[in-house]
């Protein structure tokens, strides 16, 4: 997925062999949204109360700007990029999970 919003989204870089950085950054991108994501929703849940859930794009593309400061090679340059970036990760990691069951077979196709 972030090969696909490197390849889409202007201002998303991978350098190199652009399979190793995307594979990082995916593995990395996966630990923050583990670990380091949870703390920042409950940090900014008043923010986000008031914004009717819309800040929580601001926290994604924040994560994925994150993400690109610990990888190497995997560069995001703006703001813009990285919102646009965590949201195009964000609709092709929904629609995955809508049509792979939990069993790993497609669902609905």
């Amino acid at each position: 997925m972030i090969y696909l919003a490197a390849q889409v989204v202007p201002g998303i870089i991978l350098r190199g062999k652009p399979l190793w950085p995307a594979l990082l950054a995916g593995l990395v991108l996966a630990l923050i949204n583990a670990i380091v994501r949870p703390i920042l929703k409950l940090i900014t849940l008043p923010l986000t109360l008031l914004t009717l859930g819309l800040f929580l794009f601001v926290l994604n593309a924040f994560c994925l700007w994150l993400t690109s400061a610990v990888v190497p090679g995997f560069d995001i340059h703006g703001f813009r990029a990285a919102f646009l970036g965590a949201l195009l990760i964000s609709i092709v990691s929904w629609a995955l999970t809508v049509f792979v069951s939990d069993s790993g077979r497609l669902g609905r196709l």
